[in-house]
């Protein structure tokens, strides 16, 4: 590896990993001598109970809380601003958010906006606040995202109908907590496609331009996990050995990029959330194959190493095959999970100059391992749409 100079890493301040975790949160509460709590989570996990097994636990220690529940996916500055609002209405010190990637990206957005005011949307881009922000407890519901640990957190800018990307250090969880308990219920197709956003996180780490041997470390053992676990966890979302697998999994690639970076596939699905509203982790599970197909000249050696770790047997292989046959895993593994196509979202051929354009200036896009073109992600796009149409033809045809 080349010498880089100094690197910073990145994490939060303790991490809980396993079954009944959430047990521990009034003791780390009453570390942070919290004395009003702010819940950040969705109507979606309120209704299904996964909340109400959190807020239990804070009832039983006696936690003065609030519950703000209007987080929606791909969540935009409107929803940022009430939540932040409602946090100042009710005087409070800490936020615990529950959830996946969107309950946790407005905690982090309160969170900042509550030590150093102005509006979310003065923070895009790198470290743009002065001060950390409340403390946060992350509890997540999804193994996929890995906001729990990251620092970076995404908002919808609803006006622009774009995407902000804050990565900031001072946005880090102070406890990140997986409870393999809190996914048992979550529907097989969320478990897919936060599954697959987990391994995108970890497979663009790896392959990104500014991966280090920590990132790697990571990445690889979360890609091995993922491809030993993630259709266990579809076909039967009980099994405690999946599920737990996933949580570390999803943690790994989060610690991973977090400390890395991503690439073209999150500056592309950026666009496409933020443009139609398709949840992220779909948009990334769509995306993926393509954009490893226009990376694989640049990257060879290592997609060989994701094919390892996804248990291809490529040792007598050249890299050349070993780096086909990595994509070709991803994609058993997408379908095998079944992940929908671009051509079943909102998603209209007529936008994709404006997306393109997007996704080229996009932060992710800045460390992917080649600097790709306007034609080049138009081209991605495309192709990714009309294979989708292309498979559906031929099913429909039977």
């Amino acid at each position: 590896m080349e010498n880089k100079g100094i690197v910073e890493l990145y994490q939060p301040r303790h991490t809980l990993i396993g079954r009944d975790g959430i047990m521990k949160i009034p003791y780390f509460l009453r570390r942070l001598n919290a004395e009003r709590v702010l819940v950040v989570t969705d109507k979606g996990l309120v209704k299904t109970g996964t909340a109400g097994k959190v807020t239990a636990v804070l009832d039983d220690a006696k936690v003065n809380y609030v519950i703000y529940d209007g987080v929606e996916p791909n969540p935009s500055v409107r929803i940022v601003n009430e939540a932040f609002d409602f946090y100042k209405k009710n005087q409070c010190d800490a936020i615990i958010a529950i959830g996946g990637g969107s309950p946790i990206d407005v905690a982090k957005a309160v969170s900042i906006l509550s030590a150093n005011g102005g509006k979310i949307q003065d923070y895009n881009g790198y470290n743009k606040s002065k001060k950390h922000g409340s403390p946060i407890i992350a509890v997540n519901t999804t193994a996929g995202t890995g906001s729990e640990c990251t620092r970076a957190y995404v908002v919808t800018d609803e006006e622009a109908k774009t995407k902000l990307l804050m990565v900031d250090t001072n946005s880090l969880a102070h406890i990140a907590l997986n409870d393999p308990m809190l996914m048992v219920g979550m529907p097989p197709s969320l478990t897919a496609s936060t599954g697959i956003d987990a391994l995108t996180h970890a497979i663009e780490a790896y392959i990104c331009n500014t991966h280090t041997p920590f990132t790697d470390a990571l990445a690889m053992e979360s890609i091995r996990l993922i491809s030993e676990s993630l259709r266990e966890a579809v076909r039967d979302g009980s099994n405690m050995d999946a599920r737990t697998d996933m949580c570390w999994a999803e943690y790994m690639a989060g610690l991973a990029f977090s400390n890395s970076g991503l690439g073209l596939v999150h500056g592309i699905a950026h666009q496409l959330g933020g443009y139609y509203n398709i949840p992220h982790g779909l948009a990334n599970a769509i995306m993926l194959p393509r954009v490893l197909e226009y990376n694989r000249p640049y990257c060879m050696g290592r997609l060989a190493e994701v094919a390892q770790a996804m248990g291809e047997k490529v040792d007598h292989m050249t890299v050349d095959q070993a780096s086909r046959q990595a994509i070709d895993a991803v994609r058993r593994l997408i379908e095998d999970v079944k992940i929908p196509s671009l051509c079943d979202t909102k998603f209209d051929m007529k936008d994709i100059d404006y997306l393109a354009e997007h996704a080229l200036l996009d932060t992710a896009t800045q460390t992917n391992v080649v600097r790709p073109t306007r034609d080049d992600v138009k081209t991605i796009i495309a192709k990714t749409y009309y294979e989708g149409i292309i498979k559906k033809q031929v099913k429909e045809n039977g």
